[in-house]
């Protein structure tokens, strides 16, 4: 395995580095645009770049959620905001078409902070029905010449249970906010590690039964690569009494559900390393057991999607890319499914980087986009920038 440096700064001034990004932000305030990416592209390129990535991304997660406690979260929305675009996708109304993907807020602690950024949607997990460490660090790493990440995370969180509590408190947080501003909010659920795949159904159900009332939608992860065996479970012989069991669960938990499709809405998050044929049979088998929905696609194991010294170094370690590298097969897939059938509600997610990159999957058959790695490398505003911009397309 490649070994990596320790990150160049002193541990007492990571905290300091956290806030850079926001003390810029707040600098430009009076600016009519409201938001400068090049500063906090220069921030990234010469600051945070020099910070252990999973370090980065806890210590901006926490300083985010206290600038927001603080009281301060008026600012970012006057930075961030912009005016509403609903959609109505679900069942739901959706204050615009631009979500956050899960993956960035695990545990769901940090809803209402995140929703200042100007997000639609925020998806939190993915959550597992039992706590975990996850894999062994380092494992997420800047692939920066691709504007992509390298991540072998394995499903790090605090577990459904906790789960429960975290959400609860955020949604309460969440009414603070103009209706018209607030996020829908999704659930991701996955299987835990140690389960073995013979019980992977009833490890579903618990976090189904656990989180779905607290859910607008929610949905089945079964395409991460840093879980063993988690992608075999999209076969569609293993895959359909998953969600079944997540369905029954669901509808039994929840009698009300907000969506006005008479329940919880349920979606498949696959992988772009299938083949067409096995996305077309999953496809199928998903509109048979009435799912609602495709989030296509994760992360991809392909390492021929990058070049150079990121190449070199994601050949050296496990783990899926995200960004700009999986952009082209993301598409194709989105326009494979949409091509196929028109039954399903598609969520595009996968090198989103632009506005014209959201308008083009838009375009393609998507009702909703989703980023995270974007959002990495653009800066906070990546989501009100979006939506701007696919509203005056």
């Amino acid at each position: 395995m490649q070994k990596h440096s320790k990150p160049t700064l002193k541990p007492g001034l990571l905290a300091l580095v956290t806030f850079l990004p926001f003390i810029g932000f707040f600098s430009i305030l009076d600016q009519p645009a409201g938001y400068d990416e090049s500063v906090y592209d220069f921030l990234f390129r010469n600051v945070l770049t020099h910070v252990d990535p999973e370090r980065a991304h806890h210590m901006s997660l926490t300083a985010l959620r206290a600038l927001d406690t603080a009281g301060l979260g008026s600012y970012f929305a006057e930075m961030y905001g912009t005016a509403p675009d609903p959609a109505n996708v679900l069942g739901l109304r959706f204050p615009n078409r631009v979500g956050l993907a899960a993956g960035f807020d695990k545990n769901g602690s940090a809803i209402r902070a995140l929703a200042r950024l100007g997000f639609g949607h925020i998806e939190v997990g993915t959550i597992t029905a039992h706590s975990q460490p996850g894999n062994p660090k380092p494992r997420l790493f800047r692939l920066t010449d691709h504007e992509a990440i390298l991540n072998r995370m394995g499903f790090n969180n605090d577990g459904a249970r906790q789960a429960v509590f975290n959400i609860r408190a955020e949604l309460k947080k969440l009414r603070v906010l103009p209706e018209s501003r607030r996020p829908i909010v999704g659930i991701n659920i996955g299987k835990t590690k140690v389960v073995p795949a013979e019980d992977a159904v009833s490890d579903y159900a618990t976090s189904a039964r656990l989180l779905s009332p607290l859910a607008d939608y929610m949905v089945i992860n079964v395409s991460s690569p840093n879980t063993p065996g988690l992608r075999d479970l999209q076969a569609i012989d293993t895959l359909r009494p998953i969600v079944d069991a997540v369905r029954a669960e669901a509808d039994e938990a929840v009698r009300n559900p907000r969506s006005t499709l008479g329940h919880v809405p349920l979606l498949v998050k696959i992988a772009p390393d299938l083949n067409d044929q096995d996305i077309l049979e999953v496809t199928d088998m998903c509109i048979d057991a009435g799912v609602d929905g495709l989030i296509c696609t994760n992360t991809t194991i392909n390492r021929e999607v990058l070049s150079g010294k990121d190449k070199e170094l994601a050949q050296a370690e496990a783990g899926g890319i995200s960004g700009r590298p999986v952009a082209d097969r993301s598409l194709e897939v989105l326009r494979l499914i949409r091509s196929h059938t028109d039954a399903l509600t598609l969520v595009s997610v996968g090198g989103i980087e632009t506005a014209a990159h959201a308008h083009e999957r838009l375009a393609a058959g998507a009702s909703l986009v989703q980023g995270y790695t974007g959002m990495i490398y653009r800066g906070p505003g990546w989501a009100s920038q979006i939506t701007k911009g696919i509203r005056h397309a």
